[in-house]
């Protein structure tokens, strides 16, 4: 059993899981979700943050939530195994401490000023996409 994971793999298929997030979120947050997000940022009378210098920010985020998702993937794959079923392990892991916890966050410490459509619809949402993402990073990583 070798103990040294193979950190360009990581990185090249952290980087296809950061992309693959980062359209999916896309999609929620630019497409599905504006209308509301803008109602929001309309009733809480504050401006809709700069997208030149907020956007880049979310994205290096993401990619870096996809190199995590791999790293976690190369992590225990000694103890569960290569292949789908041990990515797909990885993408619940990620899923549950990036998505799940941000939605109870936002559901519950924000409740009142956040909609509940926009605190847990990114969170079913997430599982798909954490899943997804995962899988295909993973596909990447040889030791």
């Amino acid at each position: 059993m070798t103990t040294k994971m193979n950190l360009p793999r990581i990185l090249a298929g952290g980087l296809l899981a950061g992309l693959i997030m980062n359209v999916g979120e896309g999609v929620l947050h630019g497409v599905i979700l504006a209308n509301e997000t803008g109602l929001l940022y309309e009733k809480l009378q504050v401006p809709v943050p700069d997208a030149a210098s907020n956007l880049p920010l979310l994205i290096v985020a993401t990619f870096l939530l996809g190199i995590g998702a791999v790293w976690v993937y190369a992590a225990i794959r000694p103890r569960f195994g290569a292949g789908p079923r041990t990515a797909v392990i990885a993408g619940l892991l990620v899923w549950g401490m990036a998505y799940v916890y941000s939605g109870f966050y936002l559901g519950n410490g924000y409740a009142g000023i956040i909609p509940v459509s926009l605190a847990w619809l990114p969170v079913p949402w997430g599982l798909f996409e954490a899943l997804l993402a995962t899988l295909a990073g993973a596909a990447l990583y040889k030791e």
